[in-house]
């Protein structure tokens, strides 16, 4: 177990950070837990140590939002997202986390570009955007993302919100749905982190150590969504996908340079 105080101090707030993400706010604050963690480890290291309480709030929030979800999101999801394990796992020896941060960064920018465009061309019309239909290959597509970017980086959020997003499901249907994804992709990706030697004694006891705080954070999380109206909280959510790509541009940019 990992007895540094100077890392209790980045990982508390980190962990806190990921468990109001994990509650319903997702984006930015759930990017920020490795990268604070890795201010007094390595972020591989910080990834592997952070994957355990994941699944304690996969199972806290899973229980926050039993009655909500859209099993139809999963369907079509949900195989992608295997396959992008799959292929993380396969590639994890060649394929740098920096250099899928600043692509995904970008890609979740200019989603964000566009979604400002076209409500601004719907503002000069006078006509509402409205929801956008399930297209299955495009959900498979970006499934297989933010499977791929999740076992790479813990950066899943933002490729399963470009897909999830335009389709303005009630709220709490949304965050329902969002859990259940991510709970399933974090379950399976014990599986490689395990085969690739991730998780040791000194990795897991320092895990049980830092569990007790994700469940209060998660609660606070779903707490606050559930009294998020609609227009407020879709609004919220762009701007937090905003902060992420920002955020991956930042990391992935600053490390490639470096």
């Amino acid at each position: 177990m990992i007895t540094d105080p100077y890392f209790y101090a980045a990982a508390i707030p980190a962990v806190v950070m990921v468990g109001l993400s994990k509650g319903g706010f997702g984006g930015a604050m759930a990017l920020l837990g490795v990268p604070l963690m890795a201010l007094a480890i390595s972020p591989v290291q910080a990834a592997a140590i952070l994957l355990p309480i994941l699944i304690v709030m996969d199972v806290v929030s899973l229980w926050s939002w039993r009655s909500h979800s859209d099993p139809r999101t999963l369907f079509i999801m949900v195989p992608g997202a295997l396959g992008g394990i799959g292929i993380g796992w396969l590639t994890a020896a060649w394929v740098t986390a920096d250099m899928i941060k600043l692509i995904v960064g970008a890609v979740a920018l200019w989603f964000v570009w566009r979604f400002l465009a076209q409500n601004l061309a719907a503002a000069r019309s006078g006509l509402k955007q409205p929801p956008q239909p399930h297209r299955p290959a495009r959900g498979l597509f970006w499934g297989a993302l933010a499977g791929f970017t999740s076992f790479v980086s813990h950066a899943g959020g933002p490729p399963y919100q470009i897909y999830t997003l335009p389709l303005k499901q009630d709220p709490k249907t949304y965050t329902g749905t969002s859990v259940r994804f991510f709970a399933i992709i974090n379950a399976i990706k014990l599986v490689p982190y395990f085969a690739l030697g991730q998780f040791d004694t000194a990795n897991l006891s320092t895990s049980l150590a830092l569990a007790p705080l994700a469940p209060v954070a998660t609660l606070a999380g779903a707490y606050v969504v559930r009294r998020m109206k609609p227009d407020v909280f879709y609004p919220f959510m762009y701007a937090m996908v905003l902060l992420a790509a920002l955020k991956l541009i930042w990391d992935g940019s600053a490390s490639l340079l470096a």
